[in-house]
C-alpha cells in the first residue's frame, strides 16, 4: 500500500493505512457488520502485518454503515454448520478466541470506534483495545443466554472484571447497555458524540503521526472534553448498584432469581421476566463460567470458552435459540432442560471439561 491512502478490500473488510495509522472497517452493513470466518481471518492478518510494520504506529477499527461496529458472530451460519455438521464451525471459534487473544495483547495501540451495535463478538473485538471509545448511539450488550450461548469471545473474564455483580448480571440478562453505563461497567474508555466521532476520524486521517503516543494524543484532544460530560454517574447501572449486587450475588441462579422477583419496583419484575426467558441451562453455565473466570488469566479463560463451546452444539443447547430468534423467529425456544429446577450440577459441570488433552487443546499456544 501507498502512504497515500490506497485501499485493499478482503472479502468483508476493508484496510488503509494513511499517516501512521492503519483503518480497518468492517463492510458488512447489512449484516450489522457480524462476523463471518473469511472476517476473521482477514483481520488477523491486517493485525499481524501492521504489528510488524515499524510504518504503523496505532490501528483504529470501525464498523460501516452508521449502524453498528459489530453485532457478533454470523449465527445464521452457526445454524447452517451445525445442520451440515461442518467442521468448520469448531474453527470459527479457534480463530475467534485467539484473534481476541491478539488484540489484548496487542503491541500497539489498537482503538475501537464502538458506535452503533457492540454485542458479542463485536465485545469481543474491542474490549481489548487500548482505547474503547462509545458514542451516543452505542449499544452494548452481552445476549448470549437469550440463544442458548454463553458470554463467549472473553466475555466471562472481563465481565468477572466489572464493579461489583455487573458482570452475573449482563452475562445472565444479556441487558443492552448505552455510554455511561459502558463507562461505569469499565466496558469503555471515553466518550464522543457520533458526530464529533466522525469529526475526529477525519482529522486523523488529515494528520501524520511519527508514533504511538502522537496517536493518542490527537484523539485525546477530542474526547477529554465530552467524556466528562457524559460521567458514569448519569449510568442507569449506578443507580441500580446496590440491587444489583444484593441480588446477583446469589450462589445459584434460582437463588439469584429469588431474589429479583422478591425486589422492589419495576426493575426487579424486568430483571426477572428477563431471566425466565432466557436458557436456564446456559443461565447456569455462564454464572459458573462468570465465577470461575475471576480467579483466571484471559489466556485460561479463553481455553475454557472452547472447551464450553465445544460442548454448546453437542450437549447443549446446540442451535435451539439461533432457530427460535434468527432462524424462523417464532420467538418460542424449546430450552431443554425447560425448567430451572431441572438443571443438574453434573450437567452444568460437564461444560468445563475440556476434550482435548493439554498439549492438543486448540489454543495450547496461547501465553506459551
Amino acid at each position: 500500500m501507498t502512504e497515500s491512502g490506497s485501499k485493499q478490500a478482503v472479502a468483508e473488510v476493508m484496510t488503509e493505512e494513511r499517516g501512521g495509522v492503519a483503518y480497518l472497517t468492517l463492510n458488512r452493513p447489512q449484516a450489522l457488520n457480524a462476523l463471518s470466518l473469511e472476517m476473521i481471518r482477514a483481520i488477523t492478518d491486517a493485525l499481524t502485518r501492521w504489528e510488524a510494520d515499524p510504518a504503523v504506529h496505532a490501528v483504529v477499527v470501525a464498523g460501516a454503515g452508521g449502524k453498528a461496529f459489530c453485532a457478533g458472530g454470523d449465527i445464521r451460519w452457526f445454524h447452517k454448520a451445525w445442520h451440515a455438521q461442518d467442521p468448520l464451525l469448531d474453527q470459527f471459534f479457534v480463530e475467534e478466541y485467539a484473534l481476541n487473544r491478539l488484540i489484548h495483547r496487542y503491541t500497539k495501540p489498537y482503538i475501537a470506534l464502538m458506535d452503533g451495535v457492540v454485542m458479542g463478538g463485536g465485545m469481543g473485538i474491542s474490549q481489548g483495545a487500548r482505547l474503547r471509545i462509545v458514542t451516543d448511539r452505542t449499544k452494548m450488550a452481552m445476549p448470549e443466554t437469550n440463544i442458548g450461548l454463553f458470554p463467549d469471545v472473553g466475555g466471562g473474564w472481563f465481565l468477572a472484571r466489572t464493579p461489583g455483580r455487573l458482570g452475573e448480571y449482563l452475562g445472565l440478562t444479556g441487558t443492552v447497555i448505552h455510554a455511561a453505563d459502558a463507562l461505569y461497567a469499565r466496558l469503555a474508555d471515553v466518550y464522543l458524540p457520533a458526530n464529533v466521532l466522525a469529526e475526529m476520524v477525519a482529522a486523523l486521517q488529515a494528520a501524520r503521526f511519527t508514533s504511538p503516543e502522537s496517536v493518542l494524543a490527537h484523539i485525546a484532544r477530542f474526547t477529554d472534553q465530552h467524556t466528562a460530560a457524559c460521567v458514569p454517574a448519569d449510568s442507569s447501572l449506578a443507580r441500580l448498584s446496590d440491587q444489583i449486587d444484593a441480588t446477583f450475588a446469589g450462589a445459584t441462579v434460582p437463588a439469584i432469581l429469588a431474589a429479583v422477583s422478591d425486589a422492589e419496583g419495576d426493575w426487579g419484575a424486568q430483571t426477572a421476566a428477563m431471566l425466565r426467558s432466557r436458557s436456564p441451562l446456559m443461565l447456569c453455565v455462564t454464572l459458573e463460567q462468570i465465577r470461575r473466570a475471576r480467579s483466571m488469566a484471559l489466556d485460561d479463560e479463553l481455553r475454557m470458552e472452547l472447551d464450553m463451546m465445544y460442548h454448546v452444539f453437542r450437549i447443549g443447547e446446540k442451535v435451539e435459540g439461533i432457530r427460535a430468534l434468527a432462524v424462523d423467529k417464532d420467538h418460542q425456544p424449546k430450552w431443554q432442560p425447560a425448567r430451572l429446577d431441572d438443571v443438574s450440577a453434573a450437567r452444568v459441570r460437564s461444560f468445563f471439561d475440556s476434550p482435548w488433552r493439554r498439549e492438543e487443546h486448540p489454543l495450547a499456544s496461547l501465553g506459551r
